[in-house]
């Protein structure tokens, strides 16, 4: 029986978005946000880009970037963990790759959009239904006005269910194929994913016997380097909660002493002693004491 491996790792991501155009191509025309008539049809893959150092998730980012016949450039990347500068760092890469189009002197009129799918394996807006969240310059109160440059799209996997759902077929079935499968892989797969082209070639590539012995080493050293990321991050989280309750101990000890002093301070005042005389006893200002 076959064994499939989950395509979020880096090493099946990119031997099926980064090996194969036609089905990056249809991840592109199934989950961005294209107008009719302007669906992607013909790409060129991109060198890479080192991922910049970041605090957290620099070692689970998988990237593929690809460039239109027309111009158009996408931007793919596959997040396994979340960190607060994410977004930031999407728009930084997606701008990077915007102004690059255009070499000193050329025409403005040249620039073509830019695209940027994120799949991140992580919930990070909690207090939103949607899984599908899409970020684009728009008129703050006509939003037919729109400046058609940077187009950022983050897909929370974790948060997508099939069941109930009016998407593209193309997108659901992606996505469930970015779902479905875990870091351990399965055994069996839905024959509906089989049956569809580009999803049934999507797993025939990430099946674990199609792997050599140095893509099944990438793969669980990939999978390595998440737990560790992941034990960083909950160490990170616990320190800074520490740090937060200490601060707020502090604070509120300082408050607690400051109450005190103004307690102190309005007594004084009440026996009749100067402002200049309380200030002394106490360590407020003046102007301060002049106001009890």
């Amino acid at each position: 029986m076959a064994k499939y491996l989950d395509p979020k790792a880096d090493v099946t991501f990119k031997k099926v978005f980064g090996e194969h155009k036609n089905l990056v191509i249809s991840l592109l025309n199934a989950l961005l946000p294209l107008d009719e008539g302007k669906q992607v049809e013909s790409i060129e893959y991109l060198p890479p880009e080192l991922v910049p150092e970041t605090p957290l998730g620099k070692n689970t980012i998988v990237d593929v970037r690809c460039e239109e016949t027309g111009g158009r450039k996408f931007i793919v990347e596959m997040q396994m963990e979340w960190f607060p500068d994410f977004k930031q760092r999407v728009l930084l890469n997606s701008a990077k790759a915007y102004v690059r189009q255009l070499p000193k002197g050329n025409n403005y009129k040249l620039l073509q959009p830019v695209y940027a799918l994120s799949l991140v394996n992580e919930t990070f807006e909690p207090d939103m239904d949607e899984y599908y969240h899409y970020y684009h310059l728009v008129h703050d109160l006509h939003s037919d006005k729109v400046l058609d440059g940077l187009h950022l799209v983050f897909v929370e996997l974790p948060k997508f269910k099939a069941k109930n759902l009016v998407e593209k077929k193309m997108q659901v079935l992606w996505l469930r194929f970015l779902t479905e499968i875990d870091r351990d892989g399965v055994d069996e797969v839905s024959q509906d994913l089989l049956d569809n082209p580009q999803t049934g070639q999507a797993l025939e590539i990430v099946r674990e016997s199609g792997m050599n012995d140095a893509e099944r080493a990438a793969y669980e050293g990939f999978w390595d380097r998440v737990s560790i990321e992941t034990t960083k991050k909950s160490y990170y989280a616990e320190v800074e909660a520490k740090l937060s309750a200490e601060k707020a101990r502090a604070d509120a000890a300082v408050e607690k002493l400051r109450q005190d002093k103004l307690q102190t301070a309005h007594n004084l005042k009440a026996m009749n002693l100067t402002n200049e005389q309380i200030a002394a006893a106490t360590g407020l200002f003046v102007a301060e004491i002049a106001t009890l």
